[in-house]
């Protein structure tokens, strides 16, 4: 047993405006449900005009608790089927969650079934496969309409299905009913499982996300598990997904930095909406004590380091001030106070109460202030590499990061100019910078320092 569903919403919040139901024996339908739905939210102007529903035909209409019985007794012991199914069964499971009670159905994807049973079509939206399959829509983007529409194109993939193809999709060990719809199983099953980045890919071939990851493969199945509205849209669009192995998780992250920068995805640019940036200084005031302090990047004139908002730039300072045992006061994370309250905790040593001489707090303030600046102006990191047989690198020179790239262990380094015939070349930026300097302050070991200007030198990788 079969039903078949659609549903209307009010587009950002995701509430529900429409619902409509069709039980299916696997031969003809046997009962409907169809209603408007209260979504005790305002509907935007832009699902109105997409949809035709208002805000006024929705005011009196049933709210989701009063109709919650009726859908769960209507879909017991039978199988969830939908155009694009995770977005309508998430959306009701929310709903049912909101309410306290688990909602769980085995499910079918009328987009994945297409996408095997009538391969090689340009586009596998239900107006698309409509007009193939020429079946009439009578309320495009109604819910009872496209459900209507939904039960027709069911009947002809289920007379298509000579190969079990049904039967396969309701494995509960196959993936493809966590899928996003567009996505080919083969994609994901190529997936490597070693560090990386990857590319998540519209209809278009556009890259509309950039990840970075560990386990390449187990990171992007995260996504499909995501129930998030951001995760659910992101994987309804993604038709492809492609990846670089990186060797090392700290190529991946400088790749994905860089990546993001360059492409600007869709999705990534909703999570980094643009801020203005703030730079960290240092002063000394008139009773000779040195400030840690941020203002906005442009009336920093010489900034130790960059950020990209307040809160991050705050983050960083707390843990600074606990590092280095500094006073919140004179980092300006606690203000109009005559004392800090780190002083009441025993986590300040008191200049603020001019316990501690100004000469061994400011020590630790310069200490602090170092920690932000390579140790050695020329170095390498050496980290693992895509294979056992090379090694990757991250070059620093003069203080600049240069790139990354990897090396064979059998080869013999001469000159720094040498790891330039290897390197991809990136430019440094804020974020590299964090990156480099949180990996430099934990991973020491890893770091070969390296004379770039005057002497040759060699380094044997074993």
């Amino acid at each position: 047993m079969y039903t078949i569903i659609d549903i209307e919403t009010t587009g950002h919040s995701s509430k529900i405006t429409e619902i409509s139901i069709f039980v299916y024996d696997g031969e003809k339908v046997i009962d409907e449900f169809t209603t408007l739905v209260n979504p005790e939210c305002s509907i935007p102007p832009f699902i109105t005009n997409l949809t035709g529903i208002t805000n006024a035909m929705v005011s009196n209409a049933p709210k989701f608790y009063e109709i919650a019985k009726k859908v769960a007794e209507i879909t017991k012991d039978t199988i969830f089927v939908a155009h694009n199914v995770n977005f309508d069964y998430n959306i009701i499971q929310k709903e049912f969650k909101d309410l306290g009670f688990e909602f769980k159905r085995k499910k079918l994807c009328t987009v994945r079934l297409s996408r095997k049973l009538i391969p090689n079509l340009r586009s596998y939206s239900l107006g698309a496969l409509c007009v193939t399959q020429n079946i009439v829509i009578k309320d495009r983007h109604r819910a009872k309409g496209d459900a209507e529409a939904t039960v027709i194109l069911f009947e002809k993939l289920l007379l298509l299905d000579t190969e079990n193809v049904f039967n396969s999709f309701l494995n509960p060990r196959s993936k493809q009913s966590t899928l996003p719809p567009l996505l080919p199983k083969k994609t994901v099953d190529e997936l490597s499982e070693n560090s990386g980045v990857y590319y998540f890919k519209n209809e278009k071939n556009e890259i509309i996300y950039v990840g970075k990851a560990k386990n390449i493969k187990q990171r992007v199945l995260s996504h499909f598990y995501d129930k998030s509205k951001k995760e659910i849209t992101m994987c309804l669009e993604t038709s492809h997904v492609s990846f670089v192995e990186t060797g090392s998780e700290l190529l991946a992250l400088l790749l994905e930095s860089s990546e993001i920068k360059s492409i600007y995805p869709k999705y990534n640019r909703a999570q980094r909406k643009a801020q203005e940036s703030v730079g960290l200084f240092a002063y000394e005031d008139r009773d000779g004590i040195i400030h840690l302090a941020y203002n906005r990047l442009k009336l920093v004139t010489s900034p130790l380091m960059k950020f990209s908002n307040i809160t991050e730039c705050r983050i960083f300072m707390e843990k600074l001030c606990e590092d280095f045992e500094l006073c919140p006061k004179y980092c300006h994370l606690q203000t109009n106070v005559s004392t800090c309250f780190h002083y009441q905790i025993k986590k300040c040593k008191g200049v603020c109460k001019k316990e501690e001489s100004v000469e061994l707090y400011n020590l630790r303030v310069q200490e602090a202030i170092d920690s932000l600046k390579f140790k050695a102006e020329n170095f390498i990191i050496k980290e693992t590499g895509r294979t056992n047989s090379e090694y990757a690198y991250v070059l620093v020179l003069n203080g600049i990061y240069k790139g990354f790239g990897y090396a064979s262990k059998k080869q013999k380094i001469t000159s720094a100019e040498d790891y330039f015939g290897m390197l991809s070349a990136q430019k440094e930026n804020n974020d590299v910078r964090r990156i480099l300097n949180a990996y430099v302050s934990k991973n020491n070991i890893n770091i070969v320092p390296i004379d770039y200007v005057t002497t040759p030198f060699e380094l044997n990788f074993s």
